[in-house]
């Protein structure tokens, strides 16, 4: 009995080792806690997904004061992290590299199931069958009635072993009166492995689904860091855009300004007869020019913010609270006094270990390298080694249905003989299950099953093209290569220019405002003309709106090269887990002190 008791205890721990497994599941997919008896109904649940959050972050609503928003870079930059929608989407894709990796987890798709299944099975059947004979039965209409009750469980492993443990069981009862037992009970224990010994064979082949998944989550972790680096970079150079936007603003106000005192100079000087009419008309011509060209970059600043807006908020400008704020910002470019300077090659070298676009071709490529493993196994024959052992056990009670006579002769019914049946099979189910882990009754076997195909040509074609296809992403690696190495180098030469841009932007600027000054004070001798003034001033307007312009695009030039070489989170403060949280833990920069009346 004591050897009963711990054969089932180890059955029931065998059943129930798959629900087992449900402490490893990735934390995603765990879900809320379950009671004990809840965790046997775990792997036929699933979790349901949380709806789309289209709440901004309160970095958004702390950022607003009297209707403006006033904003720093790196709150722009925090602002994307949190509420940018393409972030968001990017985010989903993690999820689903989670959930395929689960997937190939489980096995199947050209590899074995690695997820136990288990298997129930009960039948009742009454029978009536004819019998031509009566000797073997003793009745010409022989009735049973039988159930059976069958249970297997089925797992695989990496090697490509598949083993198949089942438990069948059978209750009969009949009106035969030739059985020696009536009803019996019949059972037995049978395990059966198969192991591939050359088509399917090993851990290599077997696991690299898993391995394949595992890398494109490492593929899909890339991506998202390819986008978070496209976003940040965009969201720089537009609030960039919107600063230099801001110093166009001013510098066309400034024009308006000196356009209108030269008008306001001109109807002094007409009042008092000293200059002529006319000049009056022209400085009122150059006023409506630079209003027309103020109005213009109002217009250009506006749009500019809309743009930010959108991408720093979940919802755009469907908020009129945030439709309706401007926004002020609170940083200003900075063109450091000396560049530094890097080798280029260097540069290149940084690229190439910092790009996500590289390593993401070069995990492509190691997949199609373990895919080929697949491809290289399908071309063997299949060899299998099939091993089984089986366990039977029999018992019941004597039949008490009288033996019929024998056809041909003239000797009377009579009961059975007890002494003729072998006490060992009477009895139950426990007599049954006591046969069974005792072994009274073993069937073992072991054999070979080859099937060699012919002519395998579809295996063959498999292999060339996927061979074909690998060396194609080989090729494209190169050309992502070079085309790195063109576009450190392209972005180094833009950054210099545009730093000599700027620099002799700023001395064209410094000149033209020199030159203004030499002629309004010529003007006011009476040794130049109004002509040459406002030449001059459309001069310096032009040279200031340059010099914006061209600070403008240095800082362009700037996240240009940083993202050429891959180092656009590094340069300005970003954490990969905070983008993939959404949450960023830097708090919102203090807000300038409020203006007094």
């Amino acid at each position: 009995m004591k050897r009963l008791q711990t054969a089932t205890a180890i059955f029931c721990v065998w059943i129930l080792s798959p629900l087992s497994g449900l402490a490893q599941m990735p934390a995603p997919f765990q879900g809320a806690p379950l009671s004990p008896a809840g965790g046997l109904y775990q792997p036929y649940r699933w979790r349901q997904e949380p709806p789309v959050n289209l709440t901004n972050s309160g970095r958004l609503d702390s950022l607003i004061r009297a209707g403006r928003i006033y904003l720093s870079l790196q709150d722009a930059i925090a602002l994307a992290l949190e509420n940018n929608l393409d972030i968001e989407l990017q985010r989903y894709n993690l999820r689903n590299a989670d959930a395929a990796l689960l997937k190939a987890e489980a096995g199947g798709a050209g590899v074995p199931v690695y997820d136990p299944v288990a298997s129930f099975n009960y039948n009742f059947a009454h029978q009536t069958t004819p019998q031509t004979s009566s000797f073997v039965t003793g009745t010409n209409s022989l009735v049973n009635r039988v159930k059976t009750a069958n249970f297997s469980i089925q797992k695989g492993f990496a090697t490509g072993t598949t083993a198949t443990f089942g438990w069948n069981n059978t209750f009969a009862r009949s009106n035969s009166g030739r059985s020696d037992f009536n009803p019996s009970m019949s059972s037995n224990f049978s395990l059966q492995i198969t192991q591939p010994l050359l088509r399917g064979f090993g851990w290599a082949v077997n696991n690299r689904n898993i391995r394949v998944a595992k890398n494109n989550r490492q593929v899909s972790d890339l991506a998202f860091r390819e986008q978070v680096i496209n976003i940040v970079a965009n969201v720089v150079n537009l609030y960039w855009d919107l600063v230099s936007y801001n110093e166009d603003v001013k510098v066309k106000r400034q024009a308006l300004a000196l356009a209108e005192k030269l008008r306001s100079d001109n109807q002094k000087q007409v009042e008092i007869g000293t200059l002529a009419p006319i000049e009056v008309v022209r400085a009122e011509a150059q006023v409506a020019l630079s209003q027309q060209d103020l109005t213009i970059s109002e217009t250009r600043l506006l749009q500019q913010e809309t743009l930010l807006k959108n991408a720093l908020s979940r919802t755009g400008v469907a908020s009129p609270l945030l439709a309706e704020a401007r926004i002020v910002p609170t940083d200003l470019i900075r063109v450091p006094a000396v560049e530094p300077i890097q080798p280029i090659q260097d540069l290149i070298a940084q690229a190439l270990s910092s790009r996500p676009d590289l390593d993401q071709s070069r995990i492509q490529i190691e997949n199609s390298k373990i895919s080929l493993e697949g491809i290289k196994s399908s071309l063997k024959p299949s060899l299998d080694l099939v091993g089984s052992l089986q366990n039977n056990g029999l018992a019941g009670q004597i039949n008490s249905l009288p033996i019929p006579p024998i056809p041909g002769t003239n000797l009377p019914p009579a009961q059975r003989n007890p002494n003729s049946v072998d006490p060992f099979f009477l009895g139950g189910y426990g007599t049954v299950l006591s046969q069974l882990f005792a072994r009274n009754f073993p069937n073992y076997g072991v054999g070979f099953q080859l099937n060699i195909p012919l002519r395998n040509r579809s295996a063959q074609a498999d292999m060339i093209q996927n061979q074909l296809a690998l060396r194609q992403q080989e090729i494209r690696q190169q050309q992502l290569i070079n085309q790195i190495r063109l576009d450190v180098t392209n972005a180094l030469i833009a950054l210099q220019q545009a730093r000599a841009t700027y620099e002799a932007a700023v001395k064209t600027r410094i000149l033209q405002e020199q030159t203004l000054d030499a002629e309004e004070k010529k003007y006011a001798l009476g040794a130049s003309t109004i002509f040459f003034v406002i030449q001059a001033q459309r001069d310096l307007a032009q040279a200031r709106s340059s010099e914006v312009a061209a600070l403008s695009n240095y800082s362009k030039a700037r996240v240009a090269l940083d993202r050429a070489t891959g180092q656009v989170l590094a340069a300005y403060g970003v954490e990969i887990e905070e983008a993939k949280s959404g949450k960023v833990a830097r708090g919102p920069s203090p807000l300038p002190p409020e203006e007094k009346n």
